[in-house]
C-alpha cells in the first residue's frame, strides 16, 4: 500500500473546507516528488561514497518514488 505524502494528506484537508484547486495540487505535488527523488540520491550517494560503492541514478531514485508514494 502507498504512503500518503504530506502534500496528499493537505489536499485532503482543503478539499473538505472547500479550498481545493487543481493546479495548486498538481504544482505542489511535482515540487514535492523533486524533494523526496532529491533527498533518496542523496542519502545514497552518501552511503556510496562510504561504502565505495556505486552511486544511483536519476532512474534509481524515481523507482524509489513511484514504489513508495504512487497507487
Amino acid at each position: 500500500m502507498a504512503q500518503q505524502t504530506a502534500v496528499e494528506w493537505l489536499i485532503e484537508q482543503y478539499v473538505k473546507d472547500g479550498l481545493f484547486k487543481q493546479g495548486i495540487y498538481e504544482q505542489a505535488k511535482a515540487i514535492e516528488k523533486m524533494q523526496v527523488i532529491n533527498a533518496f540520491k542523496s542519502g545514497e550517494y552518501n552511503s556510496a561514497d562510504y561504502f565505495n560503492a556505486e552511486c544511483p541514478n536519476q532512474e534509481t531514485s524515481e523507482n524509489y518514488y513511484n514504489e513508495t508514494y504512487n497507487k
